[in-house]
């Protein structure tokens, strides 16, 4: 991006003319700007969320909130990226994203964030509801002033109490659909809520040095990597548990339990490793291994749901 700002031209009899600041920010650093993997990941917890929902909506209004919470956490994402510009730019991870490599300013992102997170959330209140049309409003604040501004740079606990924000969006799709709350939709909401912690401390065993750089108090940071360990695996035990709920309490079924209960032993296999493998090359592998995991572990899940409550709509 070129900035002229700042220049100034000066002739014999005239005044300085400032020359004002142009953007060379394009669509496709818009799109960056809003996380697209997070958002895909909070489109389909939330799409899970709506088709098992009992309640009746529209199919196109019911479309429109999908694109609505769809917005929603591309303008948290918009919001966190300028927040965050300062220490992004020291991490290897994060500094070529758009604020910090200078593709879009910080003004730019702030006002896009902003702009579409009041978009969403009024267009959600039209379309669905009011309850949904709160549990956005309330997703967009606690992931940028709760989890942003607060948590990620003053305790190792961000992830455990930030990660409520990644555990939403099922819940609005919920209540989208039946203006309401129901042990399901809490179910599903705890379900992310359990598997953040050991999904981010696993790519912050592999990231610490940045995190150390960028003075992020991350639990490997503070804590060492040792009690991380430790955190990993008993939350891995305990999201496990929380899995195989569903099926305990019936909506989801045979294969659902079949899934959850493999697929979380599997979890916790690999958080055993990275619990027990503790230096060098081996250690870090099996830190990878767990975090690729935890992304293929989730959309299991959810999926299974889709596709069983598709199934029974289908053959009932």
């Amino acid at each position: 991006m070129t900035d002229w700002s700042s220049t100034s031209q000066e002739a014999p009899g005239f005044a300085p003319v400032a020359i004002a600041s142009i953007s060379m920010a394009g669509p496709h650093d818009y799109f960056e700007l809003m996380k697209p993997r997070v958002m895909s990941l909070v489109v389909f917890t939330a799409l899970v969320g709506m088709v098992l929902a009992p309640g009746g909506l529209h199919p196109v209004l019911a479309a429109i909130s999908l694109l609505c919470i769809a917005v929603g956490a591309g303008a948290s994402g918009a919001l966190n990226m300028w927040y965050d510009a300062d220490i992004d730019r020291l991490m290897s991870r994060t500094r070529g994203r758009p604020v910090p490599s200078g593709r879009v300013t910080a003004e730019e992102a702030l006002a896009f964030g902003a702009t579409m997170s009041v978009f969403s959330v009024l267009v959600l209140a039209v379309t669905a509801n009011f309850l949904a049309a709160g549990l956005l409003a309330f997703t967009i604040l606690f992931y940028v002033v709760v989890y942003t501004m607060w948590l990620k740079r003053s305790t190792p606990q961000n992830i455990v109490i930030g990660g409520a924000a990644g555990a939403f969006p099922p819940m609005v799709g919920w209540a989208a659909m039946t203006g309401s709350i129901s042990i399901e939709s809490i179910v599903l909401f705890l379900i992310i809520f359990m598997w953040t912690p050991p999904h981010f401390w696993a790519l912050a065993l592999l990231k610490s040095n940045d995190y150390a750089t960028a003075g992020v108090p991350m639990l490997p940071v503070v804590a060492g990597e040792t009690a991380t360990r430790h955190q990993i695996l008993i939350y891995a035990v305990l999201m496990a548990l929380v899995g195989v709920a569903p099926a305990v309490l019936g909506f989801g079924g045979l294969a659902y339990a079949l899934v959850s209960s493999a697929s979380g032993l599997v979890f916790v296999w690999l958080a055993a490793r990275v619990w027990r493998i503790r230096e060098g090359a081996p250690a870090r592998k099996a830190a990878g291994r767990l975090f690729a995991f935890s992304i293929l572990y989730l959309f299991l899940l959810y999926a299974v749901l889709l596709v069983e409550r598709i199934a029974g709509a289908i053959i009932g």
